[in-house]
C-alpha cells in the first residue's frame, strides 16, 4: 500500500489504484480502464452471473466483479483468450434467447448488442434454440418479456417496492430455471419507477408501457459513442 493509503495494482501493465474492500471492476472503472460486464451494478453486491467479466488474476480467471484488489495484484484484461471467451458468451446469450434486434425497443440501448459490437460478433458459431419463455404484461406499467432475459439478476437485486422484491426466480435449474415479476408489486410501481426497471435491465426484458421510441434509433447511447467509451475517453 502507498503513502495515501491505496492499493497499487496493474491491469494490462497499467499502473492503477484503488480503494481498500474496492471490486476490480470498479477500480478499472476508476483508473479509466473498461472491464464489459452484464451483471454488474456499482454500488449493489455482485452476483457474478454473466462471467463476461472474466480477467486473469496472477495467472487465474476470476470474476472482476467479485474480486476485490489486493496490493500489488496483476490483472490482465484486454487479451486474445479473454476477448475470445467474451465473445463465445455473447454468441451463446443470443441463441438461447430472442434478441432480434431490429424489432427491439432497446436498440441503441442495449448492453448485450453494444457488447457484440465491440467484440465482433457476426454470425454465432453455435445453434439457434429459439425457445418459447413467455411474456407477461399484466402490470399496469411494464411489460415482461422472458424471451429476452439473460438471468443476470439485476432486476431481482435492485427492484424493489416497499421493501420488497418485484422480480425474482422461479423453477428449478437449467432450462426450468427464469425470472417471474410480482403482478401486484410491478403495478404499483410508479411510471419514474418503471423507466428506472426497464434502465436497469441490460436488454429488452423490461419494458415500459406506452414509451415505444421516444429516443429515434440512431441517436441512442451506443449508436453514439461504442460502449466503455465513458470509461476509457475519461
Amino acid at each position: 500500500m502507498n503513502k495515501n493509503k491505496k492499493l497499487y495494482f496493474e491491469i494490462d501493465g497499467k499502473a492503477c489504484y484503488a480503494e481498500d474492500g474496492q471490486s476490480v471492476i470498479d477500480a478499472a472503472k476508476a483508473n479509466g480502464v473498461f472491464i464489459p460486464s452484464l451483471c454488474h451494478v456499482e454500488g449493489v453486491k455482485a452476483a457474478g452471473s454473466c462471467r463476461v467479466c472474466n480477467v486473469k488474476i496472477n495467472g487465474r480467471n476470476m470474476t472482476a466483479c467479485t474480486t476485490p484488489v489486493t496490493d500489488g495484484m496483476v490483472v490482465e484484461n484486454d487479451i486474445p483468450e479473454l476477448n475470445e471467451l467474451r465473445q463465445a458468451i455473447i454468441e451463446v446469450l443470443f441463441v438461447s434467447g430472442n434478441h432480434f434486434c431490429p424489432s427491439c425497443e432497446k436498440s441503441g440501448n442495449c448492453e448485450l448488442q453494444a457488447l457484440a459490437y465491440r467484440y465482433q460478433m457476426l454470425v454465432p458459431r453455435f445453434p439457434y434454440e429459439f425457445p418459447i419463455k413467455g411474456v407477461d404484461a399484466s402490470s399496469e406499467h411494464i411489460f415482461h418479456d422472458r424471451n429476452r432475459c439473460i438471468m443476470c439478476k439485476r432486476c431481482i437485486r435492485t427492484v424493489t417496492k416497499d421493501g420488497k422484491n418485484v422480480f425474482a426466480f422461479n423453477g428449478r435449474g437449467g432450462e426450468h430455471l427464469h425470472v417471474v415479476m410480482d403482478e401486484k408489486l410491478a403495478s404499483q410501481l410508479t411510471e419514474e419507477e418503471a423507466q428506472e426497471a426497464m434502465e436497469i435491465c441490460p436488454v429488452g426484458a423490461i419494458l415500459k408501457k406506452e414509451q415505444g421510441y421516444l429516443v429515434p434509433i440512431g441517436e441512442r447511447k451506443f449508436d453514439k459513442l461504442p460502449i466503455g467509451s465513458d470509461i476509457e475517453n475519461k
